[in-house]
């Protein structure tokens, strides 16, 4: 697995529809919710990454994201976690500050915008 991927494997292992920020469907294909969008960026070792990831959930409650934000920070714990990645590993930690509630025009939108740390320990 390659750097990119492993973000990408972090995303996807919540159960939701997962997509780079930069490759969400839009028109016909836009993803129902809810979803996950995710920033990638890669780094080295020495070389720590801020990375987000976004959850998008639709109603009038906040419940639903909210349970979803607190699998993801116990997934986290107060450690991170590790991905093993070809040649090395990829530690993803709780950035600060880890989550915020995100407003949108569409007041049936829910957004929470989480904010990761991670550490390419490799070349």
């Amino acid at each position: 697995m390659n750097k990119f991927e492993a973000i990408q494997s972090f995303w996807s292992s919540f159960g939701l529809p997962t997509y780079d920020e930069n490759t969400v469907p839009d028109g016909d294909d836009k993803p129902s919710f809810p979803y996950i969008t995710y920033d990638a960026s890669v780094s080295s070792l020495g070389h720590p990454v801020a990375l987000s990831g976004s959850l998008w959930y639709y109603g009038t409650s906040w419940s639903m994201i909210t349970t979803k934000l607190l699998e993801i920070e116990a997934e986290l714990g107060r450690g991170g976690v590790t991905i093993p990645i070809d040649g090395g590993a990829v530690w993803i930690k709780k950035g600060t500050p880890f989550a915020q509630r995100i407003a949108d025009p569409n007041d049936m939108i829910r957004r929470i915008f989480i904010n990761i740390e991670a550490e390419f320990l490799t070349a």
